[in-house]
Order: structure tokens, then C-alpha cells, then sequence
């Protein structure tokens, strides 16, 4: 059953890491975007699911929530039996890339200033919504 649960770590960390990729490289394509001029970045199913994960991540931050899916990939990892950090090679990896050293702080900051960065895009290229015309 432990490798059941290491899995399931394994899982939970490229899931979490899917989620930190989505809202950066989202916010880079929305920045190439506004330059370039491309109409897809306007959709505002992506610009709000984007503008909600990365909020999502700084109210953690300023509430000192620890992540979800971080408590879930620790609790996973002692049941599995094994040392709170290991894993397969590429969710080592991934993990070692997702998480590093820095005061609390640092992030809550680095969080906010990226969030702002998300809502100025909402400035230089706001979400286009259907018109009615084009419902029907």
C-alpha cells in the first residue's frame, strides 16, 4: 500500500507544479499577447480562472495558509512510509524546483507583486465578453 501513497505524492507534486506553470506561463503568454496582438488572450474564461489562481495563492500567502496541496503531498509521503521529500526521480525533481528556502515574507511579496502583474494585464488587454450577437 506505501507505493500506493508514494504515487500519490508523486501525483500531487506535478499537479501542484501544473498549477504554479499554468499562472506563469499564462501571465507570459498574456504579456507576449497584448504585444503581439492575439484575440485568444482576451478570453475571459481564461483571464479569470488565471486572475483566480494566482489570488487564490496570495490570500494563502497573507492568512499564512500553508498550500493544500502541499499539507496533501506531506501526509501522503508519511503514509507512505517514507521521508517527507521522496519521491520518483521527476517529482524529486519537479519538487525541488517548486519548493526553495526563503522567509515567509519573500513569498507573500514575490505573490502580491505578481498579482499585480496579473491585473495590469487586465488593463492593457481586458478580457473581451460575448456580445449577444455572437450568442446567437
Amino acid at each position: 500500500m506505501s507505493i500506493f501513497y508514494r504515487l500519490a505524492a508523486d501525483f500531487v507534486v506535478i499537479a501542484h507544479m501544473a498549477y504554479v506553470l499554468f499562472v506563469i506561463v499564462g501571465f507570459l503568454l498574456t504579456l507576449v499577447g497584448c504585444i503581439l496582438h492575439w484575440r485568444w488572450i482576451r478570453n475571459p474564461w481564461f483571464r479569470g480562472i488565471h486572475l483566480m489562481m494566482i489570488l487564490i495563492v496570495v490570500f494563502e500567502a497573507w492568512l499564512g495558509i500553508t498550500c493544500p496541496l502541499t499539507t496533501w503531498e506531506h501526509q501522503l509521503r508519511q503514509l507512505a512510509g517514507g521521508e517527507t521529500y521522496q519521491g520518483a526521480f521527476v517529482a524529486n525533481l519537479v519538487h525541488d524546483w517548486l519548493f526553495f528556502d526563503a522567509q515567509p515574507w519573500v513569498f507573500t511579496l514575490l505573490y502580491s507583486l505578481f498579482s499585480g502583474g496579473v491585473l495590469l494585464t487586465f488593463l492593457l488587454a481586458p478580457p473581451r465578453w460575448p456580445t449577444r450577437a455572437s450568442r446567437a
